[in-house]
């Protein structure tokens, strides 16, 4: 993981011995709340689109849409850097053997 090849060398080595996946998962992070976000506006907005009671209700049920989707998200990060990790760790084993 401490790699010390830059973003476009890691994204062009054909060997795939350095992972840019590691540097991207803030930004893909970040993309996907901006995508739960749009997807609670857009839930209010469908509610109100039918009716004041049911806007009402969305803006009860987005949140915990949100809240879930956020936390899916973050649990999906965390494995994919977890697996990176593993990864490394084990390249760094094999290498001392």
């Amino acid at each position: 993981m401490d790699d010390p090849k830059g973003f476009f060398a890691a994204l062009f080595d054909f060997s795939f011995s350095s992972f840019i996946t590691i540097k991207l998962v803030k930004f893909i992070f970040i993309l996907n709340l901006v995508g739960i976000a749009i997807g609670m506006l857009c839930i209010i907005g469908m509610g109100f689109a039918n009716g004041f009671l049911a806007g009402l209700g969305a803006i009860v049920v987005a949140p915990i849409f949100g809240l879930l989707a956020t936390m899916l998200v973050r649990v999906w990060m965390e494995m994919i850097i977890v697996t990176f990790r593993i990864a490394d760790d084990v390249s760094k084993v094999a290498r001392k053997q």
